[in-house]
Parts: structure tokens; sequence; C-alpha cells
């Protein structure tokens, strides 16, 4: 423990550590695994907290706080990291301190202080973005679909022939459009897996850019337009159906997107 940790790239850092813990969603984590198959300086710092992280968690070294407090800690660390992305490289180094703190609290559980443990819940239960989690999903659905090679599993524009494709392999039926006129091509779908529950996902595009559309049944929702880690979110509801369309379009036109769907499905 007396050998020092090598450092990581600073703009990896604490990408870096919540990594070591689990604690990154799939979107960051392949985008890091990606950084790291290059880059020796991240490797050696990976292998040096792995070690760290062995010797801290034997019986007796730490005190471990609830798994609830912890994992409520961590999402508030995932979008505070959001926020400071969006600093200049000046403000993100006067924070370095304050924020190493916070990121040891969360990856190790340790309780320097209960002003430091009130501090951290106040950042937690005061941030608005209550569907940040299933955003997530969404999310890492989305890019997911596009790296894995998996984008539909039915690959046509024809409706007719993506609509059925869905019998037997969810218990709903989604509605399917063609809006091909309106500028946005149906390409195909596919079932996926969100907030735990197998889902409908129809893809359309838009001058080249994936439109991921997910669709489930659910209760009446308001229509809300989000953008998440730089992708456009929107969320609507009809005909008891939930709708989350996904993409990397512009919000005018992911929200026309959504607005040429509903009048077409009669929602």
């Amino acid at each position: 423990m007396s050998e020092k940790t090598p450092e990581s790239c600073p703009e990896w850092e604490t990408i870096l550590h919540c990594y070591v813990d689990d604690e990154l969603d799939a979107v960051h984590t392949i985008q890091f695994e990606q950084h790291l198959a290059t880059c020796p300086q991240c490797t050696a710092a990976l292998e040096g907290l792995k070690d760290m992280k062995r010797v801290v968690g034997r019986d007796g070294v730490k005190w471990k706080a609830p798994d609830e407090v912890r994992a409520r800690i961590m999402t508030a660390i995932s979008l505070e990291e959001a926020r400071r992305q969006a600093q200049s490289p000046e403000t993100r180094r006067r924070e370095n301190a304050w924020w190493r703190g916070l990121q040891v609290f969360g990856q190790w559980s340790f309780i320097p202080s209960m002003a430091a443990l009130a501090a951290t819940l106040m950042l937690v239960l005061g941030n608005p973005q209550t569907n940040a989690p299933i955003q997530n999903e969404l999310l890492a659905s989305h890019v997911r679909s596009m790296l894995a090679n998996h984008l539909v599993d039915v690959q046509t524009s024809d409706q007719h022939a993506v609509k059925p494709w869905f019998n037997g392999k969810i218990d709903f039926s989604p509605p399917v459009v063609d809006l091909a006129a309106d500028g946005f091509p149906l390409i195909g779908g596919r079932v996926d897996y969100i907030n735990g529950r197998v889902v409908a996902a129809l893809v359309y595009r838009r001058h080249g850019h994936v439109i991921n559309l997910f669709v489930w049944p659910g209760a009446k929702v308001e229509r809300s337009e989000t953008m998440h880690d730089g992708y456009n979110l929107v969320e609507w509801s009809g005909g008891g159906l939930v709708f989350w369309a996904v993409s990397d379009v512009s919000p005018p036109d992911l929200a026309a997107f959504r607005d040429h769907f509903s009048q077409a499905a009669g929602l």
C-alpha cells in the first residue's frame, strides 16, 4: 500500500473509479472499455485501483454503508459527472479535491463526517431527475442495438409484416406505421428488455440517424422531452401504451416524429 497508485488520464478519472466498482451504465462501460484497449496509462491505474479495493474490502478494514444509501449516492455522482463534463477544464480542476472525496465515499463507503453525509444526501434527495434509471436503460439499449449489429430482428419497411411478427413474442400488440412520407421511414422491429419486462422496439430513420421507439403497456403519462448523455428522448402515451423514442436527431425532429407517429397510429 506504500506504492503510489498509477495515474489515469484526467478526462477519464471519474469514469475509471466508477468502472472499478461496477457502477457504470452500459453506454459508459462500452466507451471506457474501448478507451482501455488503447491506453496503457488507464489500464495500469485500473489494476492499481483493483488492488486497493481488494485490500479495503477485507474484513475489519471498513464499515459498509447500506446498499440503498450507496446506490443513491452513486446515482447522484453520475448525474454530477454529466454536469462537470460541461464545465471548462479549469473549473473541473478547482473542484477535484471535493470531488475525489465524494468518490471515495461512493466507491468504498467511508463516512468521513456527518457533514459530508448530509451534503451528499441533500444532493441525492434534491435531484429532480426521477426518470434517470429508465433513461439509462433506454439509452443503453439504443446504443447497444447499433454497436452489436442487432438493430432489428425483422428488417422490412412493410408495416403489415412488422406488426404480425410480434405475435407470440410479446403480450401486447404495438401499433406499427410507416412514416416514409413524413421523412421517417420504417426499418423494422425487434424485441428488447426494458424496466424488467420484454418490450417492442420499432426502428425508424431520419436522414441516416436511427430512431428507436420502445413500446410497452402502461398508465397514461405526461408528454416529456429530455436530453440524456447527448441523446434526445421523448415520452408519451396512448391506447394503454407508453412510448419512448430515443435518437441523436435534433429535438424538433424527434418531437415531429412523435406527432406524426401518434397521428398515424390514431393515438
